[in-house]
This record gives structure tokens, C-alpha cells and sequence, in this order.
């Protein structure tokens, strides 16, 4: 297995995972073993809308060289899109961000149900029911769905059930997010962490970026495994004008995206270092 730490002592972080208490099949201390494993000096953990796997993960890994980073991947919608905003260095026992919390997992449960409506309409018959079987404990999003297709034949891969049917603007797709993007900024921030958009090539509306530096926005997230050398060059540069920090990750979430492996993308621990200190 890889060692993350190159020559001269450089050392990374991967600042963009998911445990089984979101759509990630690996459980918080599985992760923190193989955070430990690739030789990596930090994990952020950022499960969508759940903070549940942060106390798991930071107790595996205590008295290890192995910093577990509180976070979380807020869904937000702003008009007809979804949106993404990720969480770092948050109070995850803010009674605020745990209040709110409990509202946006019961929209996700709903959403469920829409878009397993959805998929009736287009002749795929799917019990909700075989979906929260796969979620468990964890909270229900899209992937559950992908894994219930697969599992029941109607797709052979997770990655054609999102082509096909449930990723965005296909014909299952539904959207019932009620958090808006200032809002989950504020939620963040009022729980002491910094806000950071995840995977901006994702809006195809770069303009936004600059909105939502007005609402509070802090950082981008600028290293992702989607995004080109020149989108990294856009989005470094962009990050220069607009004064954002920068982060970057892999967005593992272990056997459902197989080719995505942890640390595929990691960037050096002096980034993480930003981050930190801009909270002081």
C-alpha cells in the first residue's frame, strides 16, 4: 500500500472522505486504519448532513499519528440546483448544527421516496424499503438508491445508475433540500467551522463562487479527482482573487466508487495548517 509521505518528511492530508454513516461503505475506525495504513497525518471526515462517525473516528485514532478533522458536506439547493458545502474544524456537538440537522435528514428521507416515485414512472419498480436496508444508521442519499439498483438487477453498475437514471437531470432525479446556501454557510460558521464549496465544477456557473463569497464562503475546493490540470490552474487563480482558501480531497467512499481510492487526491499538510489558523 502507498505511503502518502513523501521525500523530505512532506506530509498530506485527505480532506474529503465518507464513512458508512453517510454513502461510504467503510465504518469510522476502518477508515482511520487505512488513513493509518497510507501514512497520511490527517483525514477530514465530511458526511453528507450527519456528524454521527466523527467521535467513532476520532476515538480509533486517538494516541495514533493520525489527525481526524471534524466535518461535514451540508446539501444545500439554490433555484433548481444542488449544492454542496463542506464543513471543517466544526463544533459537531453545536446544538444548533444538531438541530438542524434532524430537519434536513428527514428532507433526505423524503427525497428518497420522490425519486423512488420517479423511478416507477420510468418502469423501475424499487421498494423505499431496500433502500434504508442499505443505509442502515447512516444517512439516505442517491448512492443507496444506485446500491439498491444494483443489487436488485435493474443497473450492473452504481455508476450507470446515476447515468441512467437518478444523477442530475436524468429522469429520476429530484431535488427537496429546504437548507439554502447562506443558511448552510451560516450553520458552519455559527458551529465554529470554516465553509468551503465542494467540487466547483459541479455548478458550471462559476459566477456563483463570487455570490457566495457574499453570503460568507471561506473556502473551494480546488484539488478533486474531477477536475482537470487546467480547471485546477482556474480555480488556484480564482481562489487568489475572491481571497479563499484552498482544500482539496479525494471524496472516497470506498467499495461504491472503487476507483476512487483514499488520498487519491491529498494535498500537503501546510494547507490544512491555513485552514487552522484562519480560525484563530
Amino acid at each position: 500500500m502507498d505511503k502518502q509521505e513523501g521525500r523530505c518528511g512532506v506530509k498530506y492530508a485527505d480532506l474529503h472522505v465518507h464513512t458508512s454513516r453517510s454513502d461510504g461503505t467503510f465504518t469510522p475506525e476502518q477508515l482511520v486504519k487505512e488513513g493509518l495504513a497510507r501514512g497520511f497525518s490527517a483525514i477530514a471526515i465530511t458526511d453528507h448532513d450527519t456528524i454521527e462517525a466523527i467521535p467513532q473516528a476520532q476515538a480509533a485514532a486517538q494516541g495514533t499519528d493520525l489527525e481526524v478533522i471534524p466535518g461535514i458536506e451540508l446539501t444545500a439547493q439554490y433555484e433548481s440546483q444542488e449544492i454542496h458545502i463542506l464543513g471543517y474544524f466544526i463544533d459537531y456537538k453545536n446544538e444548533a448544527l444538531l438541530d438542524k440537522l434532524k430537519t434536513v435528514q428527514l428532507n433526505r428521507i423524503e427525497r428518497i421516496y420522490k425519486i423512488v416515485n420517479n423511478l416507477g414512472e420510468q418502469g423501475v419498480n424499487l421498494n423505499p424499503q431496500s433502500v434504508f436496508d442499505i443505509s442502515g444508521k447512516g444517512t439516505a442519499g442517491r448512492m443507496h438508491i444506485a446500491r439498491a439498483l444494483v443489487k436488485e438487477g435493474w443497473v450492473a453498475t452504481t455508476a450507470e445508475a446515476f447515468r441512467k437514471y437518478i444523477g442530475d437531470k436524468s429522469p429520476a432525479y429530484a431535488l427537496g433540500f429546504n437548507l439554502s446556501p447562506l443558511e448552510a454557510i451560516n450553520l458552519i460558521k455559527g458551529a465554529g467551522g470554516l465553509a468551503v464549496l465542494a467540487h466547483p465544477y459541479i455548478l458550471h456557473n462559476d459566477a456563483l463562487i463570487d455570490e457566495f463569497c457574499g453570503y460568507g464562503l471561506e473556502g473551494i475546493e480546488v484539488y478533486y479527482p474531477e477536475h482537470s490540470q487546467s480547471m485546477v490552474n482556474f480555480y488556484l487563480d480564482l481562489a487568489k482573487k475572491l481571497n479563499l482558501l484552498v482544500t482539496g480531497g479525494s471524496d472516497f467512499h470506498g467499495s461504491v466508487k472503487p476507483e476512487i481510492k483514499l488520498g487519491a487526491i491529498k494535498i500537503p499538510i501546510e494547507l490544512v495548517e491555513k485552514l487552522r489558523q484562519s480560525k484563530r
